[in-house]
């Protein structure tokens, strides 16, 4: 017998920007989202039958239409408006599930005075946040940041590994460390101050990598994990990933030069990716 399993559907990358404007004051956000809907609709799969299907450019006119009238000034509590809108609008809708990407603006510093209306994107990370929720009125909240570009210079070390025929890699103490971490992490209830929960976990990250005496990427990782877990009992667990961003020291011996760890050639790949999740007992 042949039996439809786990299914879902929606509408990804919906590309939105919205001007709140407040007099010669502006706030300027931009945002991806992405919307995915559970439910039963085997009779779409099976027979063809679209009467419980809600189209996905219907998905794609909501998120414009709820940002026009939300008063969220996060993605996090945009996603639990959206998430709300769909389940209850929609009663084939068992479950939704809203991923949102925020693209950060800064206000342009010009004679060291913040513009009201001048913007600028100096860093390619993405703060990000999903909410789930189903029609027992249970949500789910996972706040996360992708793609933040970090590197230390001192106390970086990676010693002590398997040695091989095939190892060529040099034991060191002192190395480049270069990462781009992507964080995400489930809080503990949805009713939360998302944005100054996110600055907290975002400045322990920072402050455990830079401060913390490095024997691996592994190590590192644990340990930016451990001080969130440890000073913010919001958050249930986390997820981090740290891929190696490689700098490789540049032999300048063939120019008549030393290179006191000094020159390098960065490189994207290949690269070593390291991932866990950490959480409470």
């Amino acid at each position: 017998m042949i039996r439809l399993g786990e299914n879902r559907y929606g509408k990804s990358r919906v590309r939105l920007v919205r001007v709140k404007r407040a007099g010669d004051r502006h706030d300027l956000d931009e945002w991806t989202v992405e919307v995915l809907l559970g439910g039963d609709f085997s009779s779409c799969f099976a027979e063809g039958d679209n009467s419980k299907i809600l189209p996905t450019d219907t998905m794609k006119n909501t998120v414009y239409s709820l940002a026009r009238t939300s008063s969220a000034r996060c993605i996090e509590d945009f996603a639990k408006e959206l998430t709300a809108f769909f389940v209850n609008r929609n009663p084939q809708v068992t479950s939704a599930e809203v991923n949102i990407s925020e693209s950060p603006w800064e206000r342009m510093v010009c004679g060291g005075n913040a513009q009201g209306t001048a913007f600028i994107q100096s860093s390619r990370e993405l703060q990000t946040a999903k909410v789930s929720g189903g029609r027992d009125g249970a949500i789910e909240v996972v706040a996360g940041l992708d793609d933040l570009l970090i590197l230390k210079t001192a106390n970086s070390a990676f010693t002590g590994y398997i040695k091989d025929s095939l190892t060529t890699l040099p034991e060191t103490r002192d190395r480049l460390f270069g990462t781009a971490v992507s964080a995400h992490w489930t809080y503990a209830s949805a009713n939360l101050p998302f944005p100054a929960l996110r600055a907290t976990v975002r400045e322990h990250l920072l402050d455990a990598f830079a401060g913390h005496k490095s024997e691996s990427v592994q190590h590192t990782l644990y340990a930016m994990a451990e001080r969130v877990l440890d000073k913010v009992p919001e958050v249930k667990d986390i997820h981090l990933t740290m891929p190696n961003k490689h700098c490789l020291l540049v032999d300048l011996s063939r120019f008549g030069q030393d290179n006191p760890n000094e020159i390098f050639v960065p490189i994207d790949e290949p690269h070593g990716y390291i991932e866990a999740r950490v959480g409470r007992e």
